[in-house]
């Protein structure tokens, strides 16, 4: 089916067309999710949370850009609110350690298991998403999804609403941040 007659049928609110819709889009949104967030729950929140917002949203959706496109802009909104609100609650538990005395070093890799990742190559792929927690946000966003999700240069300026030469910046920043945390991360 095309993209314009499942919008419309969506738009309808045909309750099929939005059955399709999760079913071709929902491992797409939870990779997505999951490769930001890092954790297997949150991702499986995440990614019921994008749905719920496409259904009540999608009736403002024009066309303008790919579903894949709105979708994955959605799920990284969602992802980063995620994040945003786990480091305001970290934050919380840091001052709850300084007065308990508990201590934490903050050096841990990431433990969950992500659908692209083969299993010899778990512990190098945990030391990867750590990294990537240690990058600014765009940079991670740029890498996520063009190294994890196989997303054109051109795709991911799409995505992120941005130029193709802003995402080959940020690439290459990327690149070179993650080179200094992965070093960081072998040397402890």
């Amino acid at each position: 089916m095309n993209q314009p007659e499942l919008i419309a049928q969506l738009q309808r609110g045909d309750e099929s067309a939005f059955t399709r819709l999760v079913d071709e889009y929902q491992d797409l949104v939870y990779n997505t999710a999951l490769g930001i967030v890092q954790n297997e729950e949150d991702a499986d929140d995440i990614t019921q949370e994008v749905f719920v917002q496409v259904y009540q949203s999608v009736s403002s959706f024009r066309g303008d850009s790919k579903m894949s496109t709105w979708l994955y802009r959605i799920t990284l909104g969602k992802a980063l609110d995620h994040e945003k609100k786990k480091k305001r609650k970290k934050r919380f538990g840091v001052m709850q350690r300084l007065f308990t005395g508990e201590r934490e070093d903050g050096l841990t890799a990431a433990e969950f298991n992500h659908p692209g990742i083969q299993l010899e190559q778990k512990e190098n792929a945990a030391a990867l998403f750590y990294a990537l927690k240690q990058i600014p946000e765009n940079q991670r966003i740029a890498f996520t999804l063009h190294k994890l999700e196989g997303r054109s240069y051109q795709e991911v300026a799409e995505i992120m609403n941005t130029s193709l030469y802003a995402v080959e910046s940020l690439m290459g920043r990327a690149k070179g941040n993650l080179k200094k945390e992965l070093e960081k991360y072998y040397a402890r």
